[in-house]
């Protein structure tokens, strides 16, 4: 779940670098190697991957930290303030450090001729096309934080005189926030009682350390948990599984090159003898064939995390842009959106199977190197399974060493399953469903915010009032399963300036006509077959998330798209829901999204690994997308049809225009 999830860049992110099996949950303080994860969002743009937050910048320079503050202890209460040393840089450093200043001062100069060059009846148009130039120039630059840029309607559209105030600053916050703050609240306390790691750990002792067996536990995990919570807090935990298992594994092969050494100490007597050059040979396939485990496990984590995110609507930040856009798109016409999370998972869920399991076997054929296209989890060969058999000793024990499940744990477990049960009986596409019990105007957002306040209610422990211990009462302090702290540690509040800004540009484009504009100037790819307009599309969308926030993209393309295939006359869905979900199919940079950043710091992956396996990923991802809403999300949605209501709108809204 994109928190997270998560989707802004931080202007200096500082990642994990997990080592051991317990080092994520529960949080650990912040020290100089570790900054907390759940402060980051799940499908931001890091401008640099694997910084940490040092004193030092690791060549001995300090590094800017802001100023530091010291109280006395005297009466007065006296505070001192002092300057940190600032990092010494090179005269054209300093030059080109200025260049988001260039950005933010250049870019509204550069886009004026928009509305400076139109007639003044299509003013209104104009300026909200400039508005959204600058922010799209903003977003993809990140010369502002995200979050930050994602405030600037409030400033700019009633300025140029396309919404008023009142109406861009109410746009903000909908429905669609509160869904996503009562999944999230769920998701936390899931965090916060270590129920992610039982369940990783479960699930891996289950399938054993067979590489392809344990590539597709890593995977088949990840992709679980990301689906509920932050795809960036899930990569993180993984990887501090991951670290562990490779950890165990480096420690077993540097134990039996010992024993070969000393039981073939003549080796070193010729080093260019048969059995001295033999063992040298097989010691580098053997670093090789770690190297190629190590890559792909790491690698799996970062790709099924994202890949996850689109199986459930509220797994990532674009799926509820989409969300939004399609309450407002088909409110506007007074029908009601076909998008609810039980019909998300009718779409999304088997796509996002489909997907994993197409990731799961490319990594086998590219790092594991299966021979004979094998791809069981039973041929591992007998000399590996005594070294197997200490990797699953090692994972049974991590498991153990959580205890029993205790009542916290238990609850929050249950809590999640209802939420999800509330969530998917509510409305079973025309099916009825417990919404009918109650009068008109439910949505998902009700169990969702329900269950989320639930976790301040429920106690993380039973009440001990009547227990006796030693012939005398004892008592614990009963606290709930969340306290705030938690929430305002984890919570991706900036997410929400970015879905906010979404939406008022989105209700600036519909209001000043410039969506109905841009709809007509489309109708170009009229002569295209829809099918291959939204190939390319999907194509378009796929890459550009490599280097633009996803909510970001999804954002500025929502409108677009569904006014796109109104005039293409198929369903306003039909663009907009591919779209969506391809801004998450981000497998090529490390900068593409927080869990690829994450396995990039870890040491283990290099760019052109990333680069050389997500290329192809992309490439057979979206055609899968193409099917799948050609098949089961046509028969369901009706993609290829537009409802009648859709086509007099727009009728009248080209007779308004044009008049």
């Amino acid at each position: 779940m994109e928190a997270n999830d998560e989707p802004l860049k931080s202007s200096s992110p500082r990642w994990p670098s997990p080592v051991s099996l317990t080092s994520y949950m529960p949080r650990p303080p912040v020290t100089q190697q570790e900054y907390p994860v759940g402060e980051l969002e799940p499908d931001s743009k890091p401008e640099a991957v694997g910084k940490v937050a040092p004193a030092s910048n690791g060549r001995g320079e300090k590094t800017e930290t802001g100023p530091s503050v010291s109280t006395s202890n005297n009466m007065d209460s006296e505070v001192t303030v002092e300057s940190s040393p600032v990092e010494q840089v090179s005269l054209l450093k300093h030059v080109t450090s200025w260049w988001y200043l260039v950005v933010i001062i250049a870019t509204p100069l550069v886009f004026l001729p928009i509305f400076l060059s139109v007639d003044d009846k299509h003013q209104r148009q104009a300026r909200c096309g400039y508005v959204i130039a600058v922010m799209a120039v903003f977003w993809i630059t990140e010369a502002l934080p995200i979050a930050v840029t994602s405030l600037a309607p409030v400033v700019l559209l009633p300025a140029m005189g396309v919404m008023s105030a009142k109406d861009t600053s109410a746009a903000y916050f909908n429905d669609t926030s509160m869904l996503f703050i009562g999944g999230l609240l769920v998701a936390i306390a899931i965090e916060v009682w270590n129920v992610h790691k039982r369940i990783a750990l479960m699930v891996l002792k289950i399938v054993g350390a067979e590489p392809k067996c344990l590539l597709f536990g890593i995977m088949l995990v990840t992709w679980f948990l990301s689906m509920w919570i932050s795809n960036t807090a899930t990569t993180a935990m993984m990887m501090t599984i991951v670290q562990a298992l490779l950890q165990q594994f480096k420690d077993m092969d540097i134990n039996e090159k010992s024993k070969k050494a000393i039981t073939n100490g003549n080796l070193h007597s010729d080093p260019k003898s048969p059995d001295a050059l033999k063992h040298k040979r097989d010691q580098e396939r053997a670093d090789a064939e770690f190297l190629r485990l190590s890559k792909a496990l790491s690698l799996t984590a970062a790709y099924a995390a994202n890949i996850g995110g689109i199986a459930s609507l509220t797994g990532t930040g674009p799926n509820l842009v989409l969300f939004a856009a399609a309450q407002k798109v088909f409110g506007d016409v007074g029908l009601k959106s076909p998008v609810t999370f039980s019909t998300w998972l009718i779409y999304g869920l088997p796509l996002s199977l489909l997907v994993v399991l197409a990731m799961w076997a490319w990594m086998v054929v590219v790092f594991l190197r299966c021979k004979g296209g094998c791809l069981c989890c039973c041929c591992a060969p007998e000399a590996n399974k005594k070294k197997l058999e200490k990797v699953n000793a090692m994972i049974r024990d991590e498991y153990n060493n959580l205890g029993p499940i205790t009542y916290a744990q238990g609850t929050v477990l249950v809590t999640f399953v209802l939420l999800v049960v509330a969530w998917i009986t509510r409305d079973l596409g025309g099916a009825g469903g417990w919404a009918d019990w109650f009068p008109p105007g439910l949505s998902d957002s009700t169990p969702s915010i329900l269950f989320g306040i639930l976790m301040f209610v429920l106690p993380s422990s039973l009440p001990n009032i009547y227990s006796r211990r030693g012939g005398t009462n004892t008592y614990t302090k009963v606290t709930p399963l969340l306290k705030w702290s938690h929430v305002h540690e984890k919570m991706p509040w900036s997410l929400y300036l970015l879905l906010g800004g979404g939406y008022a540009i989105a209700q600036a484009a519909t209001v000043s006509g410039l969506a109905t504009w841009l709809g007509e100037q489309l109708m170009v790819f009229q002569s295209l077959n829809q099918w291959v307009v939204l190939l390319i599309i999907s194509y378009i969308v796929c890459f550009a998330t490599e280097v633009t926030s996803n909510t970001a993209i999804a954002t500025l393309m929502m409108p677009i798209l569904s006014q796109m295939s109104i005039s293409l006359g198929v369903n306003p869905l039909f663009f907009m829901y591919p779209a969506a979900i391809a801004t998450s199919f981000a497998f090529m940079l490390p900068v593409a999204t927080p869990p690829n950043a994450i396995v990039f710091a870890s040491g283990t992956v290099r760019v052109i690994d990333m680069v050389s396996s997500g290329l192809f990923l992309n490439i057979i991802c979206v055609p899968i997308l193409v099917f799948a809403t050609a098949t089961w999300g046509n028969a369901f949605f009706h993609f290829d049809q537009v409802p009648k209501e859709f086509l007099k709108n727009a009728t009248s809204s080209g007779q308004i225009l044009h008049s």
